[in-house]
């Protein structure tokens, strides 16, 4: 899978170990920064992640910040993203099954690198269950449209 990675400057250091780790997974990845622990905007690297997954450059984006609040916003302003926030494994497997999310956001001063690898790991590996969610995410892009 190809994979699009961006955060700010308080998640440099676990978007780094993130894309490792997705690399040794098989995975590509296009990092869309930052590229250093010095201070900047999120949406400056949120946003172009999201429009990446939107325009079907990759197939999926993380995208990090302290809290993962930030870059969770940002990225649910791209039409046709669903950005989801995850601290622990089983929210994202839900968030896979059960919304189809295609952007995942993850807060580094809130989860260790270890952690953040298993979230990772989980979201990446759970199919969507379609069915009576599609209805819903359906209903989610009639709602963008308006």
């Amino acid at each position: 899978m190809k994979l699009a990675f961006g955060c700010d400057h308080a998640a440099y250091s676990l978007k780094l170990s993130l894309i490792e780790y997705a690399k040794s997974l098989g995975h590509e990845v296009i990092d869309f920064g930052c590229n250093s622990e010095k201070s900047v905007d999120y949406p400056d690297f949120a946003y172009p992640v999201a429009q990446a997954v939107a325009k079907g450059d990759v197939q999926a984006g993380v995208v990090l910040c302290y809290t993962g609040i930030g870059v969770s916003i940002t990225a649910n302003k791209v039409r046709g993203i669903r950005c989801s926030l995850c601290s622990e494994p089983y929210s994202a497997s839900l968030t896979r099954r059960h919304n189809d999310s295609n952007v995942l956001a993850l807060g580094a001063g809130m989860i260790g690198a270890a952690l953040a690898k298993e979230i990772l790991r989980v979201w990446l590996t759970t199919e969507f269950e379609g069915g009576r969610h599609q209805n819903r995410i359906n209903k989610i892009s009639e709602y963008e449209a308006l």
